[in-house]
C-alpha cells in the first residue's frame, strides 16, 4: 500500500508562516483592546425591580397575634392587587414587614399608589390601638450602598 500523505492548506501555511500568524494575533488582540476601550459603560447603572415593603409597628404584641392581627389582614388586600409577582411576609415581636415584588413591567410609583390604596382598605380590619399607619416604602436597589467596611 502507498502512504497517502494528506495536507490541510491552513494548517500547512500556518506552520510555514510563524511571523505571519504572530502579525496577525497581533492585530486582533488590539483590535479587541480598542472594541473594549470603546465599548459604552455605565458606572452605577440604574437597576429598576418594582418592590414594595410595608412595615408596620404594634408594640408589645407577639409575633403569632402580630401575624394574625396584622400580617395577614395586609397580605389579603395587597393579592388583589394586579401585577403582584411575590409577596413574603415576616412577622417577629412588635412588628411585621411585608414584602411585595411586582413583574418587570410594573411601573413602580403605580406600583406603590396601589400597595399605599390596599393598606387604606386593609385599615379598617386592622387593630385601632397602633401607634401609626402601615408605612409604604418603594426599594430602590441604587440607594443601596456597593460596600460597607467594618473597621475595629
Amino acid at each position: 500500500m502507498q502512504d497517502i500523505e494528506k495536507e490541510f492548506g491552513p494548517t500547512s501555511w500556518s506552520i510555514n508562516n510563524k511571523t505571519s500568524i504572530y502579525i496577525i494575533t497581533l492585530l486582533l488582540t488590539i483590535a479587541g483592546l480598542f472594541a473594549y476601550v470603546k465599548l459604552g459603560k455605565e458606572k452605577f447603572p440604574d437597576i429598576v425591580i418594582p418592590r414594595i415593603i410595608v412595615a408596620t409597628v404594634y408594640p408589645g404584641t407577639s409575633p403569632t397575634d402580630i401575624e394574625n392581627l396584622v400580617t395577614r389582614q395586609l397580605e389579603k388586600e395587597i393579592k388583589s392587587v394586579n401585577g403582584v409577582k411575590k409577596i413574603n411576609s415576616t412577622s417577629n415581636q412588635d412588628y411585621c414587614i411585608v414584602d411585595v415584588e411586582f413583574n418587570s413591567n410594573v411601573d413602580v410609583q403605580a406600583a406603590k399608589q396601589l400597595i399605599k390604596d390596599a393598606v387604606d382598605k386593609a385599615s379598617t380590619e386592622l387593630p385601632n390601638d397602633l401607634p401609626s399607619a402601615p408605612l409604604v416604602k418603594e426599594v430602590n436597589i441604587s440607594e443601596q450602598p456597593i460596600m460597607y467596611v467594618n473597621l475595629s
